[in-house]
């Protein structure tokens, strides 16, 4: 299962802008081929920031990577036509700079997380049973 799907990308970039940057073959149609081929491209880059931290594929990945990947995805298919806009390259970064975080362990996935730090639950300390206590040093 990906990150994301073509009507996750629909739902942020127009019919029209989305032809345009994936009919190579000028039919004024999506070119289903090439968004698939986007789509996959940016599951590929996400598990590479997840495969150092994370045991995959995800069974149930969370909704926070959906947004990343659909920021990739559309980075990429305007790379095929020249290059990004101003925004889209900024949406491209912050999708980077957080999967990058995520990699480091310095984010998690929320309460999702598949290595369980994204629980809301406090710290336990377990520790040894004491071995100096004021009444055992009593007169040394």
């Amino acid at each position: 299962m990906g990150y994301a799907t073509g009507s996750d990308i629909t739902k942020q970039l127009p019919e029209a802008d989305l032809i345009q940057l994936t009919d190579d073959a000028g039919a004024g149609v999506v070119d289903q081929a090439v968004l698939a081929a986007a789509l996959e491209d940016a599951d590929t880059e996400i598990d590479g920031y997840l495969g150092s931290r994370y045991p995959l594929p995800l069974a149930n990945p969370p909704a926070i990577l959906n947004k990343q990947a659909v920021d990739i995805v559309i980075y990429n298919l305007y790379g095929r036509r020249g290059g990004p806009p101003e925004h889209i390259a900024a949406r491209y970064k912050n999708a980077i700079a957080f999967l990058s975080k995520l990699a480091e362990g310095k984010i998690s996935l929320g309460a999702g997380d598949p290595d369980g730090t994204g629980t809301s639950a406090a710290p336990q300390v377990v520790s040894a049973t004491r071995i100096f206590s004021r009444e055992k040093l009593k007169g040394f």
